[in-house]
């Protein structure tokens, strides 16, 4: 059983909440086979710039970081750019929800011991999380 709290800690304030928690607790329930606790915080550039620096050592914002803090049980964080993820929806012309969406499916799949570093490997993750879009919004 995983446990799912979502913040918005951003500027944007008509983020679904539950729907968030809805959809990592469904890939979470689908892929991570162990107890624990997901926390899931939208926030601004500055703070995933700054997270990306301290503990990435990568001098830019992104759109999503992923934190394990334990293994067993699970304790794991997932850091969303709010910002990032309502430019992002524009340049790939879906809408701000399906982008914050497929972003917190993404952090929940590094959680379950996906990886993305290599182009084989980002193409793979990115059909998973497709898929699983897919099978929120069709339940939506």
């Amino acid at each position: 059983m995983i446990n799912i709290n979502v913040y918005n800690e951003s500027a944007i304030k008509y983020i679904q909440v539950k729907l968030l928690a809805k959809a990592v607790k469904y890939v979470a329930d689908k892929e991570i086979k162990r107890k624990g606790n997901i926390t899931v915080v939208i926030c601004t550039d500055g703070f995933i710039h700054d997270l990306n620096i301290k503990y990435l050592k990568h001098d830019y914002p992104t759109d999503v970081i992923t934190f394990e803090i334990e293994d067993n049980p699970l304790e794991g964080e997932i850091y969303i750019s709010g910002e990032t993820a309502k430019m992002q929806s524009l340049d790939y012309n879906v809408s701000f929800r399906d982008e914050i969406l497929r972003l917190a499916i993404h952090g929940a799949l590094h959680l379950a011991g996906y990886t993305d570093d290599t182009d084989e490997l980002r193409l793979k993750m990115s059909q998973i999380e497709d898929k699983y879009l897919k099978e929120i919004k069709a339940g939506v």
